[in-house]
């Protein structure tokens, strides 16, 4: 026998035992797949098998749910009843601007609420405008006094 057909023969065996391995795997599918079809029969009612755990040594026992009393649940405290904070100072009321120390230094003097603007912090803000200015300027609460 020549190298040739010795390679050709292992290759063959080779082959075969690949074959072999491949449909023994499809009949296991085939298999898990006709067991699986047979417990959920169509058009029947059955119930859910039981859990099966193993335990030491292979031995198989049916799980046993236990249920237990759900913990104690903490009363629930009562509501505080929480403040709601409003602007301080209304659309088109006079107020005195003091502008603050650090930075550009602003006119000081006295403004007209433009707008009510969200709170930044603690602080609400407000859109001013003053009559000697052509712009508006956004003021914090904590920078206005009742003029």
């Amino acid at each position: 026998m020549s190298k040739h057909s010795a390679k050709t023969d292992r290759r063959s065996t080779k082959t075969v035992r690949r074959t072999a391995k491949k449909g023994a795997k499809n009949v296991r599918i085939a298999a898990k797949k006709a067991s699986k079809s047979a417990r959920h029969a169509v058009g029947k009612t059955t119930r859910p098998p039981a859990v099966v755990t193993a335990l030491g040594g292979g031995a198989a026992k049916a799980a046993k749910i236990i249920r237990t009393p759900s913990p104690p649940m903490q009363p629930v405290a009562a509501h505080e009843i929480i403040p709601i904070r409003t602007h301080k100072y209304q659309v088109g009321e006079t107020v005195f601007y003091t502008s603050p120390t650090f930075g550009r230094a602003a006119a000081t003097g006295s403004y007209i609420v433009v707008k009510l603007l969200p709170s930044e912090g603690d602080d609400y803000q407000y859109r001013i405008k003053s009559s000697g200015e052509a712009f508006e300027r956004v003021a914090k609460e904590s920078q206005l006094d009742r003029a």
